[in-house]
């Protein structure tokens, strides 16, 4: 599982994206560069990363279900994602 502070650092930036979303989007309609350097680096979408839900983990994500391969693997095989079957032939 990843550290507190790096799962609760993205949802911070994720949450500033969102709060600054419209602006940075006028403010690129409007061409002002000088105002959209004044904003906070957070505030770009480019910095998000995803990341688990449920554990954190950066790599390995999947984006269809928003959890890592790691997860996705236990939960399929308890049965806990509708659908999904292990294969075999």
């Amino acid at each position: 599982m990843a550290r507190k502070s790096l799962i609760a650092r993205e949802r911070k930036r994720e949450r500033m994206v969102a709060k600054y979303a419209d602006l940075r989007k006028e403010l690129k309609k409007a061409g002002d560069w000088d105002a959209l350097d004044k904003l906070p680096r957070n505030s770009s979408k480019k910095r998000l990363h995803n990341r688990c839900k449920l554990t954190g983990r950066p790599k390995g994500y999947m984006r269809d279900f928003g959890i890592c391969r790691v997860v996705f693997r236990k939960m399929a095989l308890e049965g806990k994602i509708p659908g999904i079957t292990k294969a075999s032939w």
